[in-house]
């Protein structure tokens, strides 16, 4: 490709609204242009990009033996509404209707649509199993939509399901699936985690994220230094403390803390470890009759250490607070007597649930609110104030130092980007749309079913995250939008430089190189700007100078300055940089 022929559109500076690096990035290096919130137009040199990504997950899926097909971006509504989802899912769904007043879904995901497919065609066990994928644009109205790509409304996503015929042969399908996983981003050349992921009401172990490793990263991994531990932190479990509690050493006493209403300003106040404090959530569970009119409402009360954090996830899978809400003001003072700041689990006006952290668990002299504005308190210690907890949980999220669950190190954290996900389903979806295979015994089973997502168009914005200096992005020569420029100074001057930056363009073309000229006539230093901020990665430069010394200049993006190559061994060069 020669540059006066492509489509180039840089820009000095970044717009206004782009907030993160690779959204700044990509709209002045012309990768992407905005048409509405959350909605791009991908320009030439972004797709490039975008069309790499897909090069290597289609590969890679054929690899695995999934098969290619492709699903409507727009479907009927019923087969949503068969599994509820229609409902459920709520504003992101963008729901539309056709001239004749029937309903219908852009798609955000294809499940209902895939198992409609296997429902109609799959009959005996001797069909399966089966990996269906497409790589399709999908939408989902964002309440919010920012970042560029990163999260956007419009996008493109790999999506795949598996069908089985019974769990063992499903988990079987599901390793395969993420050992593909791994080689796709090993191919990407990024730096990257595959890290345990909490399975949602469905239960179970089998579903993994895979994270781009990004200091702007919005999810933290959790990670073990010394083993192969990782997962995100909605997963990752807070081991309970080793040993015995400690005794009482302190009596209980109603402490004066005027305007302290936070753990942080009460230890303060009292010149004592934040870890001694404890936090008090107040949780409410409605029960609902057939109309959808609450009946009944429990209070709970969640104990945390004070230097800690409630993890929704996991309070959403103690028994009984699957669906908590936090409590309202007006619960709240009916039960304890007090506005928030001051709460604890002493001198309740009615009764709650107690659900005790770990940590919490095996305290002693700790410090809560009194249930009086304005007083806390100290000393407080379970079997002598309080009775024993009776239900204790892991509540909170880890923090770095914490004992690994593998008992193989302490845990770290760093921050990472969720591109891809694979998941195991089971039978939520074939039960609920009655997709069934007759089985040896003759009789009807439900398909087993697994997804797998990879986030397209969210990668390269991921890449650019993890890989950028002052000057633009860094590509990795995988997904680059080319993999070598060619800069000739001034070749119009010298008919030298245009003549071997025209024979090198030839040979690189030949040998499949990706390989761009730029014959745009710019001067070094605005052609120089350009691709260091596009981020290619091999940057060849040809000047009569250089070639009457027999020699050309050759600079990775990654390098500060370039080095001389012999001109006449420059293209056996290029191939040992590019493995070719």
């Amino acid at each position: 490709m020669k540059a006066s022929q492509f489509f180039i559109s840089t820009l000095k500076e970044a717009p206004a609204d782009a907030e993160i690096v690779s959204h700044q990035l990509m709209m002045r290096a012309g990768l992407i242009k905005k048409l509405g919130a959350g909605i791009y137009n991908y320009m030439p040199m972004g797709l490039r990009v975008i069309r790499k990504v897909e090069a290597i997950v289609r590969e890679e899926m054929n690899r695995a033996g999934a098969i290619e097909m492709s699903m409507p971006v727009i479907q009927p509504a019923e087969f949503w509404q068969e599994t509820g989802r229609f409902d459920k899912m709520g504003p992101e769904l963008l729901r539309i209707k056709d001239r004749h007043g029937r309903d219908f879904v852009v798609q955000p995901t294809s499940e209902e649509v895939v198992t409609d497919v296997m429902r109609q065609d799959i009959r005996s066990y001797k069909q399966l199993p089966k990996n269906l994928y497409q790589i399709q644009t999908k939408f989902r109205d964002e309440r919010r939509p920012r970042f560029g790509l990163m999260r956007g409304r419009e996008f493109i996503m790999k999506d795949a399901y598996s069908f089985d015929r019974d769990q063992a042969a499903a988990k079987l399908s599901y390793h395969n699936m993420a050992q593909a996983y791994r080689r796709i981003f090993d191919r990407f050349g990024l730096s990257y985690r595959a890290v345990a992921a909490d399975s949602g009401a469905i239960g179970g172990d089998l579903s993994e994220e895979f994270q781009v490793i990004a200091a702007t990263g919005e999810d933290a991994i959790v990670y073990c230094p010394t083993s192969d531990y990782a997962a995100n932190m909605e997963k990752a479990e807070a081991l309970a403390p080793q040993g015995e509690r400690k005794a009482a050493s302190q009596a209980m006493t109603q402490t004066a803390t005027p305007g302290k209403a936070t753990c942080a300003d009460v230890a303060e106040l009292l010149g004592i470890p934040l870890n001694t404090t404890v936090k008090s959530l107040v949780l409410a569970t409605d029960t609902l009759d057939e109309s959808g009119k609450i009946v009944k409402t429990q209070v709970w009360l969640l104990l945390l250490r004070g230097d800690h954090d409630m993890n929704e996830v996991k309070v959403g899978k103690v028994a009984g607070l699957a669906d908590f809400r936090f409590a309202t003001l007006t619960e709240i003072e009916e039960h304890f007597g007090c506005k928030p700041g001051y709460l604890g689990p002493l001198n309740l006006q009615k009764p709650v649930t107690l659900v005790v952290d770990r940590e919490v668990a095996a305290l002693a002299d700790w410090v809560c609110g009194a249930n009086e504005e304005d007083f806390h308190t100290t000393g407080v210690n379970w079997g002598r104030d309080l009775p024993e907890p009776e239900l204790v949980a892991d509540l909170r999220n880890v923090v770095a130092g914490d004992p690994s669950p593998d008992g193989k190190g302490v845990l770290a954290i760093e921050r990472g980007i969720e591109v891809g996900h694979v998941f195991y389903l089971g039978t939520k979806y074939s039960q609920a749309m009655n997709a069934t295979f007759l089985g040896e015994n003759g009789k009807p089973q439900f398909m087993e079913m697994g997804c797998y997502g990879i986030g397209i168009t969210r990668l390269p914005a991921a890449a650019i995250e993890q890989n950028h200096d002052a000057r633009g992005i860094i590509w990795p020569d995988a997904i680059a939008p080319f993999t070598v420029v060619l800069c000739p100074i001034t070749p119009e001057r010298f008919p030298d430089v245009k003549a071997a930056a025209e024979q090198l363009y030839q040979q690189l073309l030949t040998a499949g190189v990706d390989v761009i000229l730029d014959d745009r006539g710019e001067r070094p230093g605005a052609m120089f700007a350009d691709w260091e901020l596009i981020g290619v990665p091999h940057r060849i430069t040809i000047g009569d100078r250089g070639l009457k010394e027999g020699h050309i200049e050759y600079q990775h993006r990654r390098d500060s300055e370039s080095s001389k190559v012999d001109a006449a061994g420059v293209f056996d060069f290029l191939k040992g940089k590019l493995a070719l």
